[in-house]
């Protein structure tokens, strides 16, 4: 049988996913009377919540006597070391583009990273049945931005790229720009024909697999993932594993499995080219090499982008620590740091003189608000630092990291964004009008100007914009930037919150907390209408006294509080608070909880 390794990349929300969904389908992967659920390669808890893909997956199918390993990959920047990953196992990719909003930031991203290792390219502009579409204009733009990548790229690129048109969602694609049914058959009879190269393998000699992806078994143990470079690995044989360190050790290979369909089967032996899963060996990493005891070579080392973002993480300080979560300490928290950066080579920890804070380094807020978010869940509890960009220093002079940011805006936004984008350093590079009264802008901006900038944005535009963002480079620090404008209200003693009191306090700024919650000194329920802080009473209770009229006793109605999450929280914070983090509760509290220690002033 022919094999295929094929990955789907796109910019977020452009419809990988939905258009994998369809393929499995339609290449009769599953019987007309088993129910598909939507997005079934979105398997995370986290992904199914917030609806996007998180980690690469792998599936396959199988078409015309031809076996297609598909690699579903994140569209998000933040999760841009797992596209480059999944690169590493392919030989072609298959670019979707959506129809309206066109080639965007992480478009850019995935099709540089492919043409620098010379993977065939294919186009799909996917949503063509959506009214506002812009099919001509989009592949324009497309063409343009593989003649711009290919110019730099430093080696020849065939740009004869076949598009195809069609709908993820529907179901069907054609050559045809206008036709708007039929079936995925010519996307499939495509993805097995000789424009996909059969993967460049060497299939006689010893025995040598690059580990790309780390995973986890309840039965097996731990998992090593990646193609087969050279030769042919047999169940149940001997195999030599090579570290970072370069000391070999052998073990025995004690399950050996290849994917089929959604899931896993077991084989005696995988040759040259296929993507298999090992497991024998407890501590292997990503970026370690596979190879026959007979020729021990290894194979270079995975090397992604460096992380842009740190993050402080503690143990749990506060007054209220151990009532909600399992794990506390600072041992438990630096085991779930280090088994996070063995799956991801795109995060980086490493430990600070106090032993109860860590630095976690990461590509962005969305990465490093995942990684915790995964941690709680798991019963910890901890505190978060404000994120922070890492800078450089180049010659004498001090670099810090810069993003071209993408936005797609309602015309009436643009002076509220262009005032934001002033104020976090941000400088204008285009800006143009873009389908029916909304308008594209794109800003080269400082990293630390974008933290906390997505919730301004959302409300600068009514929830209408769409944001994106790519790392273009270091560039010379642009010097103190403004962080909160706001200071916060914060409450000085411990006690139950009372309605009575935040009924009381409400003029004083918008209210983080809810009546019956437990609070302590230094914990943060609001945030100012001033710029300094402002220390409350959030427990005082109403006195009674013996004077009943209908006239005496005012209606207590708070407003609705916004749900409090991690990527709020995140956002939100200065540089002097934390947010403590457990199973249960999201909260902010002062670095210093007691206000006797602590300035009011910003």
């Amino acid at each position: 049988m022919k094999l295929k390794n094929i990955a789907i990349v796109a910019h977020v929300d452009h419809g990988k996913t939905t258009l994998v969904d369809q393929l499995l389908k339609q290449s009769g992967l599953f019987s007309a009377h088993e129910a598909m659920v939507e997005r079934v390669m979105d398997s995370g808890e986290l992904e199914k919540e917030r609806g996007i893909t998180i980690k690469a997956k792998n599936c396959a199918i199988r078409w015309q006597e031809t076996k297609i390993n598909l690699l579903d990959t994140p569209g998000h920047a933040d999760f841009g070391g797992e596209v480059e990953r999944a690169l590493m196992m392919v030989d072609g990719i298959l670019l979707l583009v959506d129809a309206s909003e066109g080639p965007l930031p992480q478009t850019r991203f995935v099709l540089s990273k492919a043409l620098e290792r010379d993977i065939r390219v294919a186009v799909f502009i996917n949503k063509v049945d959506r009214p506002d579409e812009r099919i001509d204009e989009v592949r324009s733009e497309v063409e343009d931005l593989l003649l711009e990548i290919a110019s730099n790229c430093g080696h020849d690129i065939d740009l004869d790229i076949p598009f195809y048109y069609g709908s993820g969602r529907t179901g069907y694609a054609s050559k045809d720009k206008d036709r708007r049914e039929g079936s995925l058959e010519p996307l499939l009879d495509f993805l097995v024909s000789d424009y996909y190269p059969a993967p460049k393998v060497d299939a006689e000699g010893p025995a040598q697999l690059l580990v790309t992806n780390l995973s986890y078994s309840n039965y097996l143990g731990a998992l090593m993932v990646g193609r087969i470079q050279r030769g042919t690995i047999h169940n149940t044989k001997q195999i030599m594993w090579i570290g970072k360190d370069q000391k070999p050790k052998t073990f025995k290979v004690t399950s050996l499995q290849i994917f089929a369909g959604l899931g896993m089967a077991t084989v005696e032996s995988a040759s040259a080219g296929e993507i298999a899963i090992i497991s024998g060996f407890e501590t292997a990493e990503i970026g370690d090499t596979l190879c026959a005891p007979e020729k021990p070579e290894a194979l270079p080392r995975i090397e992604v982008e460096p992380p842009t973002v740190s993050v402080q993480v503690s143990v749990n300080t506060g007054p209220l620590s151990g009532r909600e979560g399992e794990y506390l300490t600072s041992r438990r928290l630096e085991e779930f740091l280090i088994d996070a950066i063995r799956k991801n080579v795109s995060l980086k920890y490493e430990p600070t003189e106090d032993p109860k804070v860590f630095i976690l380094k990461a590509r962005g807020e969305l990465q490093v608000a995942v990684v915790f978010e995964e941690i709680r869940r798991e019963g910890f509890e901890l505190m978060i630092a404000r994120p922070q960009v890492i800078t450089k220093e180049i010659d004498g002079v001090l670099m810090e990291p810069f993003e071209r940011l993408v936005l797609d805006v309602p015309n009436e936004s643009t002076g509220a964004i262009a005032e934001k984008m002033a104020i976090r350093k941000g400088k204008m590079e285009a800006m143009s009008p873009f389908g029916e009264g909304r308008t594209r802008m794109e800003f080269t901006v400082p990293s630390r100007g974008l933290i906390g900038y997505r919730s301004t944005f959302l409300t600068d535009t009514k929830g209408q914009g769409l944001m994106s963002s790519y790392f273009v480079g270091y560039e010379p620090h642009v010097g103190k930037m403004l962080a909160r404008q706001n200071g916060a209200l914060i409450s000085d003693r411990a006690g139950k919150m009372t309605p009575y009191a935040l009924f009381n306090v409400l003029n004083s700024g918008k209210q983080f907390v809810l009546p019956g919650e437990q609070s302590y000194e230094g914990q943060v329920v609001g945030e100012h209408t001033r710029p300094n802080d402002l220390n409350l009473n959030v427990c005082r209770e109403k006195h009674l006294t013996s004077v009943r009229t209908a006239g005496k006793d005012e209606n207590i109605i708070l407003p609705p509080i916004p749900h409090r999450t991690l990527d709020w929280a995140l956002d939100w914070i200065d540089e002097d608070e934390w947010v403590e983090v457990t199973p249960k509760s999201i909260r902010v509290r002062k670095k210093e909880l007691n206000q006797n220690l602590r300035t009011v002033r910003r």
